[in-house]
């Protein structure tokens, strides 16, 4: 059926599996820990529930899909906020349960009628310029982190050695990324931290910048229990409409995201996984790995294209070597040591690194309108994207009373999906899916 190495469920030797699972785990790293630097989450909490969501979405799927489940970025906003106006991180985890519940409801009408009305629900002139919202929506959060040096009683200077680092940073990841082959070009993220870290570290025995304080890594113990956020115990759980609109309205990216990365998952191992094991079991397990996450503390999980990239490169498709990198995970989440290492992180590398990724974010939902044949010359097309791009980025807000608000992205979201049902004419086809389904029937006549 394809040309792997290891076909999905072979098994690779004890050695194999080790080295394999690993260069997994590290692809995924970067990204799965940068998350929760970002929104004040736990890292450790973060690597481990990457790890528990991807043997969870395994055990769901009947190990027929090869996908490892980690941060996702589409959050990173609605977690901030939801930190911001409600009762802290606490507040963030329960609007990611109800991300979850939303995701197994969608499973669930999949698997009683199909999967066509989703995909007219979100075209891709509304998802993709969501997409691009999420990416230039952070644009300053990224560009502010490396620029900018907290001091005294949390004054906030202009730092040209932040900047420097930051550049740096950025400078290694685009340079793995566009001029290495092979599986170090997958990683431009780690890559790009770990260069940023020595630059940080040459920086400070210089020039002497005290970018970097090890005092906590010498402090941490080697064996430590993750920081676990327990409802009802370390936080109240108490649900507020504003809490929900905020964070649920954003499955209707991660739904797309997901979709898309079935069929291009699909494609790379010579399977339909749509029609097997199934779009609404894939998107179940999605979602119970986002609810699990989230009732321990960690933030909502998607489908990796890190690992995605990772297959292609080495065409070893194994679900047994995605399962030995969620293991390592879940091991490397209770070393003190390594957890307090990545909290040395400083604040210009995560901005260097934070520049490429939210671009890559943006530029993705541009690709998505180019490939799929989306015309500008269309009024309604243009209408749709402008209106979603300029509330979203703009941060517009609908507020009903002083507790009771849309904001932001999850308002340019739901007005998107609004006006592509007012608007007169049709909208464009998703030509992803449109190739899928003449692939299906192709194989049904063979």
């Amino acid at each position: 059926m394809s040309n792997a190495v290891l076909d999905i469920n072979d098994k690779p030797s004890g050695g194999q599996l080790v080295t394999l699972s690993l260069q997994h785990m590290f692809a995924m790293f970067g990204s799965t820990i940068l998350v929760p630097t970002l929104t004040g989450l736990s890292p450790a909490i973060a690597l481990l529930t990457s790890g528990i969501a991807t043997i969870i979405f395994l055990l769901v799927t009947r190990f027929k899909v090869p996908a490892y489940l980690g941060s996702s970025f589409a959050f990173i906003a609605p977690i901030q906020v939801a930190s911001a106006t409600g009762d802290g991180p606490g507040s963030a985890m329960i609007g990611a349960m109800a991300v979850g519940l939303v995701y197994g409801i969608v499973s669930l009408l999949i698997w009683k009628t199909g999967y066509k009305w989703i995909m007219k629900l979100l075209p891709p002139i509304v998802v993709a310029p969501v997409i691009m919202v999420i990416g230039l929506g952070l644009a300053g959060t990224a560009v502010h982190m490396t620029m900018y040096e907290t001091v005294g009683d949390n004054k906030e200077v202009y730092s040209a050695a932040y900047f420097v680092i930051g550049l740096i940073t950025l400078a290694i990841s685009i340079l793995c990324n566009n001029f290495f082959k092979g599986v170090i070009s997958t990683m431009p993220i780690l890559i790009g931290l770990i260069g940023g870290y020595i630059a940080s570290l040459i920086s400070d025995a210089v020039f002497n910048t005290h970018l970097i304080n090890f005092s906590k890594v010498v402090e941490a113990k080697w064996f430590k229990t993750p920081d676990f956020l327990i409802p009802g115990v370390d936080y109240e759980f108490h649900v507020t409409s504003t809490l929900l609109l905020a964070m649920v309205p954003i499955v209707i990216v991660t739904i797309s995201e997901h979709i898309g990365h079935q069929l291009v998952l699909g494609k790379v191992v010579h399977r339909n996984f749509i029609k097997d094991p199934g779009l609404n079991r894939s998107l179940l397990g999605d979602g119970l790995g986002t609810l699990i996450s989230s009732l321990i503390g960690g933030p909502p999980k998607t489908t990796y294209g890190e690992n995605i990239g990772v297959l292609v490169l080495t065409r070893i498709f194994s679900v047994w070597v995605i399962g030995g990198a969620a293991v390592f995970a879940i091991l490397l989440s209770f070393s003190g040591k390594l957890m307090a290492l990545v909290g040395t992180i400083p604040t210009p590398v995560l901005g260097g690194v934070s520049i490429l990724l939210f671009g890559i974010i943006a530029s993705s939902g541009l690709r998505m309108l180019v490939e799929n044949k989306i015309d500008f010359d269309d009024k309604r097309n243009l209408v749709i994207a402008s209106v979603i791009l300029i509330l979203g980025i703009g941060g517009a807000k609908l507020a009903f009373t002083k507790t009771f608000s849309i904001e932001g992205m999850a308002l340019a979201a739901i007005i998107g999906v609004l006006l592509n049902f007012i608007l007169p004419g049709k909208a464009q086809p998703d030509l992803e899916m449109e190739r899928e389904e003449m692939e299906m029937k192709e194989n049904s006549i063979e």
